[in-house]
């Protein structure tokens, strides 16, 4: 099977990508970076001063930790440099349905995208780009939790409800047709960041699964109504996960985030 494999570098999914992408080296023939800073998403100072407007500063500790510090070390990323072992073309993706990124699935022919920690929205011109479609690997127990940062929405459940989907993309988010999931009991006093890295690790074998069907004729899936849509948190959940002790970040998150994306 051909994969186009599509992810975000950071510190949430970095260690699941770097599985999934080490085990089928082979069989990715495109690797899809998003560029967190492309047209339209602002930089850094902006997005944090939209994020502050927003969910105020309890969330930039977590953005800071998972997002900006793992750009901070120099060197070429554990991604690129596989890429660049086997020989895999890569694109940084500014626009995926945009005419580069389809000029360049066109001349990689995926069978298969593969959405894992991925921030753009196929739209269904791109998906059919691939005869199979796409799969995404979302960290919670859709269709609860559809979003960006769904690890601290479990965490303000009582109690915290954690788990891992796989579902067909689809132009709407995190709204395809689930084809696996697992609820997952994590320790108490995990923080959101850590339950986001185990979320994407404990997804895999889902993924594999998933693929597996596919390839084999199999894999419609089940629909299920979207929930409402959760966004970033608004200040008053915020202050709430503070006031009963969960918190987003910890000392171990500043070391994952510094190490995994590169090590």
């Amino acid at each position: 099977m051909r994969i186009a494999l599509f992810t975000l570098e950071a510190a949430p999914g970095s260690a699941a990508v770097a599985a999934f992408a080490e085990r089928h080296a082979a069989e990715i023939v495109l690797l899809g970076l998003s560029d967190p800073y492309r047209p339209g998403a602002g930089g850094p100072l902006r997005q944090g001063w939209r994020h502050l407007r927003r969910s105020g500063p309890r969330l930039l500790p977590f953005l800071l930790v998972n997002y900006a510090l793992p750009r901070l070390r120099p060197g070429p990323t554990r991604l690129r440099r596989l890429a660049a072992r086997h020989g895999i073309p890569l694109q940084v993706v500014q626009a995926v349905n945009g005419p580069a990124m389809a000029a360049a699935l066109r001349a990689a022919r995926p069978d298969l995208l593969v959405s894992l920690h991925f921030d753009q929205i196929f739209a269904p011109e791109t998906l059919a780009l691939a005869p199979l479609g796409g799969l995404n690997l979302h960290p919670s127990l859709l269709p609860r939790h559809r979003g960006p940062v769904p690890t601290l929405w479990a965490l303000a459940e009582e109690p915290p409800c954690f788990g891992v989907t796989v579902h067909r993309l689809a132009p709407r988010i995190d709204a395809g047709a689930i084809l696996a999931q697992r609820a997952l009991d994590l320790p108490a006093g995990v923080t959101a960041s850590a339950a986001a890295r185990a979320l994407h690790l404990a997804g895999l074998p889902l993924l594999e699964d998933a693929m597996a069907a596919l390839a084999a004729g199999r894999g419609a899936g089940r629909m299920a109504a979207p929930l409402p849509y959760c966004p970033f948190p608004p200040p008053a959940m915020l202050r709430g996960l503070g006031r009963r002790g969960r918190r987003l970040v910890g000392w171990r998150d500043l070391h994952a985030a510094w190490h995994s994306p590169r090590a």
